[in-house]
């Protein structure tokens, strides 16, 4: 059977469990009382959740097709985001904007082409355009940030291709996980050494958030049927990095979100930070 149907397989099999957590989580938020802080904010990510949900399954039922479109249209905004952030400037944009398209479409027509090789190559690229217009004042600091998004953003997206199945089931488990560090952190990270912070880079990061989501990651991989220890390890890692990564990004940047234009989340990168990181490992230790 080839990757691309046990992908779909996959997906199929996962919308039974989508529907009934987004039913609940609906629900769940349908009732909260007036005097719960944060319930318009808890509202606005559930309808966000029920957006996103079928168009990130249903791209696997379209085959490879389907998820070239999904890795490249996440790909085409993230990087645009990651640009503006990272105060990049026209060419650095086009390095990125065609890689984000190229890349899946190279996993998806010729995932030979990718390999270490390639990879190799990912830093020259990043330096033409401030070599090309002879940028000796930020030259290398624009090279150097181009060639992290390269990393961070278009190679990260071509596992939503190669991987299939596993794909289908990391994109789902750090869902559940940002979930699960929310209701870890909220519930048990105000007081003891659960609360101590990750880093000072996130405040609202602590332990007992780590906790959450390796719980919730853990539940989710043993309802599917996909639970290993290393895949288990891959969607905790980007749980845990994704967000610090992109905290990183945002602090030097000065600014809150990555955009405004996604209700509950901010940027498109604010909600697939913890996923880019997930695929990164997942493609290296699966």
């Amino acid at each position: 059977m080839s990757a691309v149907l046990i992908a779909e397989e996959a997906a199929a099999r996962a919308v039974p469990l989508v529907a009934g957590v987004l039913g609940a989580g609906g629900v769940a938020v349908a009732v909260l009382p007036s005097k719960v802080r944060m319930r318009a904010e808890l509202r606005r990510r559930w309808r966000t959740w029920a957006l996103v949900a079928p168009v990130f399954l249903g791209a696997y039922f379209l085959g490879g097709g389907g998820t070239f479109a999904l890795a490249a249209g996440l790909g085409v905004v993230a990087v645009t985001e990651f640009v503006r952030m990272a105060g990049l400037r026209q060419g650095d944009h086009a390095v990125l904007i065609a890689a984000a398209v190229g890349a899946p479409a190279l996993a998806w027509l010729a995932p030979e082409l990718l390999d270490v090789r390639a990879a190799a190559l990912l830093p020259l690229v990043a330096a033409l355009p401030p070599v090309l217009s002879g940028d000796d004042g930020a030259g290398f600091t624009r090279g150097a940030r181009t060639a992290f998004g390269l990393l961070w953003i278009p190679v990260a997206l071509t596992g939503l291709v190669t991987l299939g199945e596993t794909a289908v089931v990391v994109g789902l488990a750090v869902a559940l996980g940002d979930v699960g560090a929310w209701c870890g952190g909220t519930a048990l990270g105000r007081r003891g050494p659960l609360a101590r912070r990750l880093s000072p880079l996130s405040p609202n990061k602590t332990w007992a958030g780590v906790l959450g989501a390796a719980l919730a990651t853990a539940v989710l991989l043993l309802v599917l049927g996909e639970f290993s220890v290393r895949l288990w390890a891959a969607v905790l890692g980007g749980c845990v990095l994704g967000d610090l990564i992109e905290s990183m990004v945002k602090r030097e940047s000065g600014v809150k979100d990555a955009g405004s234009w996604l209700p509950g989340f901010g940027g498109l990168l604010d909600r697939i930070d913890s996923l880019l990181v997930a695929l990164l490992l997942a493609m290296v230790m699966m």
